[in-house]
C-alpha cells in the first residue's frame, strides 16, 4: 500500500519501508537495558517521543537524565526530546525503552530541552460514537513559548467501537485561515495487543485505501482524507505528527459528512 505500512520493531532504529512524504520522517527505536544510539539530527529537528521505558538523552553537550517513566503509551502522559537541526546525539536506555522519533527539515537555531507530562494538555475531542482522548505534546495551541521550525506532535486515543478523526479531514492546501497545507502521520498501537482497528485514507485524486491497523503500523499521509476506527473490545493509539511551511492548523471537513461535527454541541447537552 502506498500509505501505510508495517513497521519492524527489532533492537536500534526502524525506518519505515516508505515514505510518499516530502518533509516528514519517522523511526522507531528500540533499546535494551544500557543500549545506546548515537548519531546526529543532520538538518532535521526531531521530537522524540518516550513511548515506554526511560533514557538518558546527550544532546548537543547537554543531558537529560532518566527521561521517560510510563511502561506503554496506554499508562499516563509523556516525556519527549526536542533535538535541534545540526545536533549529535547518545541515548542510553535504562531498561527497555521504545522511543518514536519523529522528524521534519529545519534550519532553526535551538536548543535541546524536555517536555515533561506537566507541559502536555489533554481533552476530549468529538462526542458519542466519534468520542476520542487526546494529549497535545508541541503546538502552537497548547506549547508557544517552546521552539519548533515544523514540527506539531500529538496522542489520540480511540476508545472500543469509536470513531476517530471523524468527520475526515483534510489539510493540503494553503489557504489560512481556511486551510494549511500540512503533511501528517499517525504510529499506532493497539491495546489488548492482539487487537485492530481499521484506517481510511481518500483524495480526491481518486486513491482509496483501507487498512487494518495493529501494532506498530503507520499512516503516512502527504495530502488527502484520513479517519480511524477502533474494533470493539480494543482501543487504539495513535502519535499524530505533521509538519509544513509553518505550524498554524487549518483543517477542512469532507464536504459530505462535515454536518457531524455540527451535532457535537446537541449530543454533548444530551449526555453522550
Amino acid at each position: 500500500m502506498k500509505y501505510f505500512a508495517s513497521l519492524e520493531s527489532g533492537a536500534g532504529m526502524n525506518p519505515v519501508p516508505h515514505n510518499p512524504c516530502k518533509l516528514l520522517g519517522f523511526d522507531l527505536l528500540v533499546l535494551g537495558a544500557e543500549e545506546a544510539q548515537t548519531g546526529t539530527t543532520a538538518d532535521r529537528e526531531v521530537l522524540a517521543v518516550i513511548l515506554g521505558g526511560k533514557a538518558t538523552f546527550d544532546v548537543a553537550g547537554q543531558r537529560f537524565e532518566g527521561v521517560g517513566g510510563r511502561p506503554n503509551v496506554f499508562a499516563g502522559k509523556p516525556y519527549s526530546v526536542y533535538l535541534p537541526a545540526g545536533a549529535d546525539y547518545q541515548i542510553t536506555a535504562e531498561g527497555l525503552v521504545q522511543i518514536a522519533m519523529t522528524s521534519a527539515p529545519s534550519d532553526l537555531e535551538a536548543e535541546p530541552y524536555v517536555i515533561g507530562p506537566e507541559r502536555v494538555a489533554n481533552g476530549v475531542w468529538g462526542a458519542a460514537n466519534f468520542t476520542r482522548y487526546f494529549n497535545q505534546i508541541l503546538t502552537e495551541i497548547a506549547q508557544p513559548d517552546l521552539p519548533a521550525q515544523r514540527l506539531i506532535v500529538g496522542e489520540t486515543f480511540t476508545p472500543s467501537g469509536n470513531w476517530s478523526t471523524y468527520p475526515p479531514h483534510k489539510h493540503e492546501v494553503e489557504d489560512l485561515p481556511r486551510e494549511a497545507y500540512h503533511e501528517e502521520m499517525y504510529y499506532f498501537k493497539v491495546a489488548p495487543v492482539d487487537g485492530f482497528g481499521i484506517c481510511h485514507y481518500y483524495n480526491d485524486q481518486g486513491e482509496e485505501e483501507n487498512f487494518t491497523v495493529r501494532d506498530n503500523t503507520i499512516m503516512m499521509a502527504p495530502t488527502g482524507y484520513h479517519t480511524v476506527v477502533s474494533a470493539p473490545g480494543y482501543m487504539t493509539y495513535y502519535l499524530w505528527f505533521l509538519a509544513g511551511e509553518h505550524r498554524v492548523q487549518a483543517t477542512v471537513d469532507d464536504l459530505d459528512l462535515g454536518w457531524v461535527s455540527r451535532t457535537v454541541p446537541m449530543l454533548k447537552e444530551l449526555g453522550h
